[in-house]
């Protein structure tokens, strides 16, 4: 039997691993979202069959954090959810931007030509609602959830360089799964892309150790600098191959295509990393550890064995899904 001191640790990674892929995963049909003006018309379908048989599933990611968030630490779950849901209500903005994604998908495929455009706006409009409203969230949590006027404007700058990242990986899924002209063009948005998630990375990297000196601390002392160095090095070193590798793409063979991805994907990993190792003991910054945020024993017993029956089903046809729709994306049909 899993002892009762491991079993908040078991959940918090679960609870990690959750949002990490649901920001990876999300983050890139949000990102072909957020490019969907800038293609014309007769490019939109492709963009969008790319991300069709993947978006909807790749939410269920969010879905099972927040459900780890509410019984498994529910003091956290109340603490955090009250923080952002006051005073501007970004949590329910979040919630109104994916209800239009999820609308405009729908009906954009069954619209009739002439308002398929509309459609398309609102799908825009929902995406970058979205992503704006998680970018805000972002900040405010590296912020400890406080609302003072550096506090919120730190938290608008996260929101802007979250969604320029978003763009970013969704263009670099794009790199992937198209050819021809439409690659061409997501090839010229990721080299325009990939400094808001520089931007990104380098605000939360300055503003996390000023949050407390306990971060601070683990930031700069020895020998607690030797653990995080890598992570700066490993991401620096990732940021010059890409921009290397879009200098050169598309190849003739369409070699390396996937690189992009691959290296979006690896640096979300490393700074969501970071933010781990910052803030770990604290669910709640500097507020309330994951051992004090934690259910009772008995009671996390038996939400892991839930867990253990669930996340290998939303594994298995996470995997199944994107091995049957692998390779080039094809006309948008529904025929």
């Amino acid at each position: 039997m899993i002892d009762a001191e491991s079993l908040p640790l078991i959940f918090a990674s679960l609870l990690g691993l959750s949002i990490l892929l649901y920001v990876v995963l999300d983050g890139f049909d949000l990102g072909v979202g957020l490019l969907l003006p800038f293609a014309e018309s007769n490019q939109r379908d492709r963009r969008v069959a790319s991300i069709g048989p993947f978006w909807d599933a790749n939410e269920t990611w969010l879905v099972l954090a927040i459900g780890i968030l509410l019984v498994a630490f529910p003091a956290a779950h109340g603490q955090i959810l009250t923080a952002l849901y006051l005073p501007d209500l970004p949590v329910a903005i979040m919630l109104i931007g994916l209800i239009l994604r999820g609308v405009a998908f729908e009906f954009r495929a069954k619209a009739p030509l002439p308002h398929k455009d509309r459609w398309d706006r609102i799908f825009f409009a929902g995406s970058l609602t979205t992503s704006l409203s998680q970018g805000l969230m972002l900040g405010l949590y590296v912020m400890g959830l406080k609302w003072g006027l550096a506090e919120v404007a730190f938290a608008a700058l996260t929101s802007l360089a979250l969604s320029a990242a978003y763009g970013f990986i969704g263009a670099a899924w794009l790199i992937l799964k198209t050819d021809g002209a439409l690659q061409l063009k997501a090839v010229a948005w990721a080299r325009r892309g990939i400094w808001g998630l520089v931007l990104g990375m380098a605000a939360v990297s300055l503003a996390t150790p000023l949050v407390s000196p306990r971060i601070f601390a683990k930031w700069f002392s020895f020998p607690e600098i030797v653990l995080l160095v890598p992570l700066p090095v490993m991401s620096a070193l990732l940021i010059v191959l890409v921009w290397i590798a879009l200098k050169r793409l598309p190849t003739r063979d369409d070699s390396f295509a996937w690189f992009p991805f691959a290296a979006a994907t690896l640096l979300m990993a490393l700074g969501f990393c970071g933010m781990a190792y910052s803030f770990y003991p604290f669910i709640v910054p500097e507020r309330l550890t994951i051992a004090a945020a934690a259910s009772s024993p008995e009671s996390l017993r038996i939400i892991l064995f839930g867990v253990v029956c669930v996340l290998p089903v939303i594994l298995a046809y996470t995997v199944f899904a994107y091995a049957i729709f692998r390779g080039k994306a094809t006309g948008l049909s529904y025929d």
